[in-house]
C-alpha cells in the first residue's frame, strides 16, 4: 500500500500523518514531538526522518510504502519552499535564511517533497472538508503563535507570484477604530503596526494585548504571574471559564477579526470563512462565544453576504499535517 506523509513543521512541535489511497488518514489524533528547529537544518532535518520513521511504526505501516512527503512549515517562504532571505519567523537560527526546504528533506528522506506554509496548508485541509470537490471560496485565520492563514479558490491555494500569496496575518487592519487599543501600538514580529497578527496572535496577548489590560485590571490574578509569556499561555483557558478580563481580551481579537473578514468578503466574496489554530482549542461553548464576537464585529453587510457561513477549521491542530498531506497526494496525479 502505498501512503503520502504530511509533515507539519512548527517553531515547537512536528506533526505527521499519512494518507492512504482510499483518501483515509491513518492518524484521528495528533502525532506529535517536540521540534527542534530552533538548532538549525542540519539538525531539524535529521529529526524530521527520525520522527517519521516513529510514525510510521505507530500507524504500522512500512517507511518504504511512503512515496510522497508533503511539508509545511511557518513563513514567510517561496512557493517551492525555500525560505525568506530573513528565515522562518519561528525558527530564529541563522542558517534557516534562504534555506530550500523542499531540496534539504528531500535529500535527507530519499523522496519528492511538497511544500506549504502551514496556514497555507490548513486552509487547504478547511477547503477541503467544507467544499470537498466542489468549486468554492474559503478564507482562513490560524491562531497561533502568529497568525496564519490561507486563500482557496477550487481546491487551489492562492500563493502568487513569489509564494507570499495569502500571507494573512500581515495584512494591515484598521485597529484604530476600537477603543480598547487605544492606548496600545501593536507590533507584529516583522516590524509592520497594526497587522492582523499584531492583535490576533498568542505573541501579540504576551507582549501587547495581556500588559495593556493587566493595567486595567492591576488585581486580577495573572499580574501576579512573574513571566508574561506564562502568562499569556493561561489567558485563552481563563476566557474559556469566563474570566471577565480574560473574555475581554480574547473579544478585542473577535473585533479585528471580523474588520479583517469583512475586507476579505469585499475582495473574494467567498462561500466559508475558517478560524482555527490555538486560540479555538477549547470549549464548544467558548467557540460559539467567539464566532458571534467575530460576526458581530463586522459592519453592516449586504443580506446575501450576511449568509457567508463562518465556522471553526475542522480537526484543529491536525489540519495543517493533512493539508500539506493533500497537496502531496494531487502532486503525485
Amino acid at each position: 500500500m502505498t501512503l503520502v506523509a504530511g509533515i507539519d513543521l512548527g517553531g515547537t512541535a512536528i506533526n505527521y500523518t499519512f494518507l492512504d489511497p482510499a483518501g483515509r488518514f491513518l492518524f484521528d489524533d495528533l502525532c506529535e514531538f517536540p521540534a527542534r528547529a530552533t538548532e538549525g537544518p542540519a539538525i531539524c532535518l535529521k529529526q524530521i526522518q527520525d520522527g517519521l520513521h516513529v510514525a510510521a511504526r505507530r500507524a504500522g505501516v512500512a517507511f518504504e510504502n511512503i512515496v510522497s512527503i508533503g511539508l509545511d512549515t511557518p513563513g514567510p517562504a517561496s512557493a517551492a519552499g525555500v525560505l525568506s532571505q530573513r528565515g522562518s519567523t519561528n525558527f530564529v537560527h541563522p542558517d534557516w535564511a534562504s534555506f530550500d526546504l523542499c531540496a534539504g528533506l528531500s535529500a535527507q528522506l530519499g523522496r519528492p517533497v511538497t511544500y506549504l506554509n502551514d496556514g497555507n496548508a490548513a486552509a487547504l485541509w478547511g477547503h477541503y472538508k467544507m467544499c470537498g470537490a466542489r468549486e468554492g471560496t474559503t478564507i482562513t485565520a490560524v491562531i497561533g503563535t502568529g497568525l496564519g492563514g490561507g486563500i482557496v479558490i477550487d481546491g487551489r491555494v492562492v500563493a502568487g507570484r513569489l509564494g507570499f500569496g495569502g500571507e494573512l496575518g500581515h495584512v494591515l487592519v484598521p485597529y484604530e477604530r476600537l477603543a480598547e487599543l487605544h492606548e496600545v501600538v501593536p507590533v507584529c514580529n516583522c516590524g509592520r503596526i497594526g497587522d492582523l497578527e499584531s492583535i490576533c496572535s498568542l505573541t501579540a496577548i504576551e507582549r501587547t494585548l495581556l500588559p495593556a489590560f493587566l493595567r486595567r485590571f492591576p488585581d486580577h490574578l495573572l499580574a501576579a504571574e512573574p513571566d508574561m509569556r506564562s502568562a499569556a499561555r493561561r489567558v485563552r483557558g481563563m476566557a474559556d471559564q469566563g474570566d471577565a478580563m480574560c473574555r475581554a481580551i480574547f473579544a478585542v481579537q473577535a473585533k479585528v477579526l471580523g474588520l479583517f473578514f469583512d475586507m476579505m468578503i469585499n475582495v473574494f466574496d467567498p462561500d466559508v470563512l475558517l478560524v482555527g489554530g490555538g486560540a479555538l482549542e477549547a470549549s464548544a461553548s467558548f467557540q460559539e462565544w467567539f464566532l458571534n464576537e467575530i460576526r458581530s464585529a463586522m459592519p453592516a453587510q449586504r443580506e446575501e453576504q450576511t449568509r457567508i457561513r463562518l465556522r471553526v477549521m475542522p480537526n484543529g491542530d491536525t489540519a495543517s499535517a493533512r493539508g500539506a498531506a493533500l497537496q502531496a497526494s494531487a502532486a503525485i496525479c
